[in-house]
């Protein structure tokens, strides 16, 4: 299982950092994914980090200004977010598969959430 956490209320500018832990499953072994999703839109990849070298993908919105790290040592995958903006305001879930991918339908492992409100 997963679960996110590091969520809050922050001003346009500012920075925050997301962690996501593992357990149950072999963490080395799965890429991992932060997907976001705002009211009354579709869920959106943010960025995911594949295994081994762990080479990193973000979306356009967030490149340049995000972060994704993993600590396999830790089981853990970390989304530091700077200059956050109204636009990344958004429930961020953590999510985990074996191959990697942009849709959260090939996902199977989720976090719960963790509420990112950025104020303008």
């Amino acid at each position: 299982q997963l679960q996110a956490s590091g969520g809050g209320l922050v001003q346009t500018g500012g920075s925050l950092r997301l962690s996501c832990a593992a357990s149950g499953f072999t963490f080395g072994d799965y890429v991992i994914a932060w997907f976001r999703q705002a009211p009354g839109k579709e869920r959106e990849v943010v960025s995911c980090i594949h295994t081994g070298p762990g080479s990193k993908v973000y979306a356009d919105s967030v490149k340049g200004r995000f972060t994704i790290s993993r600590d396999n040592a830790e089981n853990t995958v970390y989304l530091q977010m700077n200059s956050l903006k109204p636009e990344d305001t958004a429930v961020y879930y953590c999510a985990g598969n074996d191959w990697g991918g942009s849709s959260y339908r090939s996902y199977n492992y989720w976090g719960q959430g963790t509420l990112v409100t950025v104020s303008s």
